[in-house]
């Protein structure tokens, strides 16, 4: 169920089932929505140490399993999947979730790794790219391929910038597309905390359907 345009045209509070809740963006996008008055299911495989709030709901779920995470998603406005690539739930699982709950939008914290530095030029692919981070950018590559080859599902992939830290929320950021956002001085980098308010900007007022956006300074 889509929420609806709230007094004087702000967003009116949603039903966001968030998947990974736990982790370092999952936790930084359900404080930008609970501060914001949205009501928030935190998923996780263990949520015994996220403290209680008003407005959170906390259920400790495996999400690489369909059967146990679609009854969950199911009367969400939107699900967030803020989980790793490497290990998380793969593309398929979460959309046949996504698609059996009912819910109407999947939005997915990407990584920096599929986007271009060149045309066709992906950042994983140029020389020096760390190899610690390689297997998660190619699984991230792979599940951003996947949405791209689905049309039953209205998806959004989010990308930040390469250097993705925790940091301030300073509200000055750039959007871009499938293009590596860089600084003058040639830097890639976004806190945590702007790209939680770009990604909940994004819940709250759609312009990416279907598609991958990025978020740097």
């Amino acid at each position: 169920m889509a929420a609806s345009s709230g007094i004087l045209g702000l967003p009116s509070m949603q039903r966001i089932a968030l998947i990974g809740i736990t982790g370092r963006a999952g936790s930084r996008i359900a404080d930008e929505l609970l501060a914001r008055g949205h009501r928030v299911t935190g998923i996780a495989r263990d949520t015994a140490g996220v403290p209680p709030r008003d407005g959170l709901t906390t259920v400790s779920a495996d999400a690489t399993r369909r059967e146990a995470i679609a009854p969950l998603l199911a009367g969400h406005d939107a699900v967030v999947s803020a989980a790793r690539f490497d290990g998380g739930p793969d593309a398929d699982t979460l959309l046949a979730a996504v698609r059996q709950a009912g819910v109407p939008r999947l939005l997915v914290v990407g990584g920096a790794g599929s986007l271009e530095v060149a045309p066709g030029v992906a950042l994983i692919d140029t020389p020096g790219f760390p190899d610690a981070y390689r297997a998660e950018a190619g699984a991230g590559r792979a599940f951003l391929d996947a949405l791209r080859d689905r049309d039953d599902v209205n998806w959004t992939f989010v990308s930040p910038g390469a250097v993705f830290e925790p940091g301030a929320r300073t509200g000055a950021f750039r959007i871009g597309g499938d293009a590596l956002l860089v600084d003058v001085a040639g830097n890639s980098a976004v806190s945590m905390e702007d790209y939680a308010l770009a990604f909940v900007d994004e819940i709250e007022r759609p312009r990416h359907p279907r598609a991958r956006f990025s978020v740097a300074y």
